[in-house]
């Protein structure tokens, strides 16, 4: 069965892409051999859009684009780390965006989508249960505080204390 996507960019600089995703973007690699490094993202989707020839979309064009939460705080942060972008962020319907310029003279795009994921993988690694809608920058997220060792402890005490007294 599937299990991921392998992704790849075709650069005219492939050793200072790589040293862009892995210091810049901090993305996580593995040496594969002679410097070769395959790149951990711990996530990904795939669409499928209509070609559209007229507009640079030729039928079996590839395109690669990161994703992220907040998307203004992500390119702020990026931009203190060296990355240009080629605008501020804008709103492209689907989601909030701006487009990066990576070695090898090409643009990616980084975004922060509006739709919701279903798939049973979806956020795994940020505890997001599936379904469940992205986080907006302006959401307030409340945590409930976890419980101390002897909070846990005490916790069934208390219980069959309370289950007696009844």
């Amino acid at each position: 069965m599937i299990r991921g996507v392998h992704a790849m960019f075709y650069t005219s600089e492939p050793e200072a892409l790589r040293s862009f995703l892995r210091d810049k973007l901090d993305l996580a690699s593995t040496d594969v051999g002679d410097g070769w490094l395959i790149f951990d993202l711990t996530e990904a989707e795939m669409g499928c859009h209509p070609a559209d020839p007229e507009h640079g979309a030729p039928s079996g064009l590839h395109d690669i684009s990161f994703y992220c939460d907040d998307v203004a705080a992500t390119v702020a942060t990026l931009r203190s780390r060296g990355v240009q972008f080629e605008s501020d962020v804008m709103d492209m319907g689907f989601g909030l965006g701006a487009r990066c310029i990576v070695p090898g003279g090409f643009k990616v795009l980084l975004y922060q989508p509006r739709y919701r994921k279903s798939s049973k993988t979806q956020r795994a690694s940020s505890g997001v249960k599936s379904g469940a809608r992205r986080r907006s920058s302006s959401v307030r997220v409340v945590r409930r505080k976890k419980k101390s060792a002897k909070q846990r402890k005490t916790a069934p005490k208390a219980r069959r204390r309370k289950q007696r007294t009844r």
